[in-house]
């Protein structure tokens, strides 16, 4: 597929609340070219999921952490707001090292997060109100409390146990050294040596993450039997798909050899060490889960979904994952990355089109999620190369609505974080002692860490819990919410019609309604440097001004949706807004 560049690159809803929970240039287009709407068994080409984080949506029990039945409660509140599905972090039982990504038992549930009856009934729930359920499989790494692990220390060197493990001598002369120099994503070593039953210090394991997450060895081919096993244990029950971690992990060079930057994923934290990621066998196991979803949709004419959690280094890279036999798609993190910059969200969104969909599937684009500082935080202290003329608590917020505005204006799938329809920044002032990442624990260090985004939601109220629990006051939220959480809370956002939510909610639902949006073409238009627009089908215009100052809007009148004050004629900086009726271009 062509690009052909060609310059530089609202209406108020009265719904009353619901009842809330107690407490110029050629097209870039997917390569079959479509503006209509998918059919439902299509439904995951221009689907807009909502990212649950289980342990801070909503707690129904009182103990401070969310659970499935506060889920559930939660429901109504998700279709009302105009997404077409969730998708659930891990709620497996786990030692809860990394909060459910070291999974102990892949079948079950943990009990603090309720039970399997309770997640028939939330998956029978959301079907009824039309909603999609995802789950988050973890297939690069188990819990070291997993069965498999624990056999794997009993039964010792060379034995078929640790043969689902990464386990090997260490060198030195006393195998004092680990196998390797990797360094772990979390921080340290990413080896551990392990006791042997003789008390004696014995071989080493291999865990990217930390010492509780092994990595499974999947040259093994009775790793990838059980996880098939998984598949089905869940597709059985209904589910509608998997968000699978670290799908660029799973197999390593099999000779484990040193790597010329051992730090890089320590550094970055990211999957940058080519030795330990994006090896090609991986593409196989995709294949084969794609069969199996395939086997599934067979018998009733249903989709499910595979969308994998791939960083890689390029677009290109990612697109070789969502080949037509392997997933579905993958989350485009080069948008969630870019900084708050013209070229740059021109640059990223180009590839992926050119890239992503040209393999026949389609972007998946993303702007939060648990791992990474929220958008009205971050877009803060990007100044865009100019000046900001309004303070960064105006700044901040302002960008992230109309980044959210470009996101659901684009062309494919895209998926939304809880608490970022609420426009919820970041917390970065959480006390160090009630601070939970292993990132921080390992590193003595709060850089990365991930605890400012995971904050329980607020619903109602002015004081925290904020209808996040009913518990008392031994029982508060898991990770403490700041007084200033008040002026984002649920039932304050659904009665402000100017509020984030509100934003999105129209977005969505211009979305599903204008044959322009979701899966289609995507044009560039002329336009002043400091402005991106571009024309979705067959007339709907989106802009946004990454500058601070108005520019002349690109079409004339009132625009449908505007992220911001947007008067007929004007576009204001940090704004984002779009009209119907595209200009001719040549």
């Amino acid at each position: 597929m062509l690009i052909a560049t060609a310059g530089n690159g609202s209406s108020a809803d009265s719904t009353p609340s619901p009842s809330l929970p107690g407490p110029a240039s050629a097209a870039l287009s997917p390569a079959t070219g479509s503006t209509s709407r998918n059919t439902a068994q299509h439904w995951w080409r221009d689907a807009v999921i909502y990212q649950v984080y289980v342990r801070s949506f909503l707690d129904s029990t009182g103990d401070g952490i969310g659970d499935l039945a506060g889920v559930r409660t939660g429901l109504p509140y998700l279709k009302k707001l105009g997404v077409d599905g969730i998708w659930l972090s891990p709620f497996y039982p786990s030692p809860q090292h990394d909060h459910g990504y070291d999974v102990a038992d892949y079948r079950d549930v943990d009990p603090v997060y309720g039970d399997l009856t309770e997640f028939d009934l939330l998956v029978a729930d959301a079907h009824r109100l039309g909603l999609k359920v995802l789950l988050d499989i973890v297939p690069n790494h188990c819990s070291s409390e997993h069965p498999w692990f624990r056999a794997a220390l009993a039964d010792g060197p060379g034995s078929p146990a640790r043969s689902l493990f990464h386990f090997a001598d260490g060198r030195g002369e006393n195998g004092e050294l680990p196998p390797n120099n990797w360094r772990a994503m979390f921080g340290g070593p990413a080896w551990s040596r392990v006791k042997e039953a003789s008390g004696e210090e014995g071989q080493w394991y291999l865990h990217m993450f930390t010492p509780e997450q092994p990595d499974l060895n999947w040259r093994n081919p009775a790793v990838g039997a059980d996880f098939d096993s998984v598949l089905r244990f869940w597709l059985d029950r209904g589910v509608d798909g998997f968000r699978i971690d670290v799908a660029a992990g799973l197999f390593k060079h099999p000779e484990l050899p040193d790597s010329p930057d051992p730090s890089a994923d320590e550094r970055t934290r990211d999957s940058v060490n080519p030795l330990a990621w994006n090896q090609p066998e991986v593409h196989q196991v995709w294949r084969d889960w794609r069969a199996l979803c395939e086997e599934y949709t067979a018998r009733d004419g249903r989709d499910r979904l595979l969308v994998g959690e791939v960083s890689v280094r390029t677009p290109s890279e990612q697109a070789a994952y969502v080949r037509p036999d392997e997933l579905h798609q993958a989350f485009f993190f080069h948008l969630l990355t870019a900084r708050w910059d013209i070229g740059t969200f021109r640059k990223v969104i180009s590839e992926a089109i050119t890239d992503i969909a040209g393999t026949g599937s389609t972007v998946t684009w993303v702007l939060n999620n648990h791992d990474q500082v929220r958008t009205v935080t971050r877009y803060a202290t990007e100044p865009g190369g100019a000046e900001p003329t309004e303070s960064a608590g105006e700044l901040g917020p302002a960008r992230a609505r109309a980044a959210a505005l470009l996101m659901l204006a684009l062309p494919g799938a895209a998926y939304v974080y809880q608490g970022e329809e609420l426009g919820l920044p970041e917390v970065v002032d959480l006390p160090d002692e009630v601070l939970t990442d292993p990132i921080y624990h390992r590193t003595g260090s709060r850089e990365h860490i991930r605890d400012g985004c995971r904050v329980p939601l607020p619903w109602s109220g002015h004081a925290s819990p904020f209808g996040f629990t009913s518990g008392t006051d031994a029982a508060r939220p898991w990770l403490p919410q700041p007084d200033w959480f008040a002026d984002h809370a649920t039932d304050r956002a659904l009665a402000d019609t100017r509020s984030f939510w509100h934003l999105y909610r129209e977005g969505l639902a211009l979305r599903r309604s204008l044959p322009q949006l979701g899966e289609g073409t995507l044009r560039w238009l002329d336009s002043p440097p400091q402005v991106l627009a571009f024309v979705r089908g067959d007339g709907l215009v989106c802009a946004v001004n990454f500058g601070t100052e108005p520019v002349p809007a690109p079409v004339p009148g009132v625009p449908l949706l505007a992220s911001g004050d947007c008067p007929a004629g004007t576009l204001p900086g940090s704004t984002a807004a779009w009209w119907m009726d595209a200009p001719e271009t040549p």
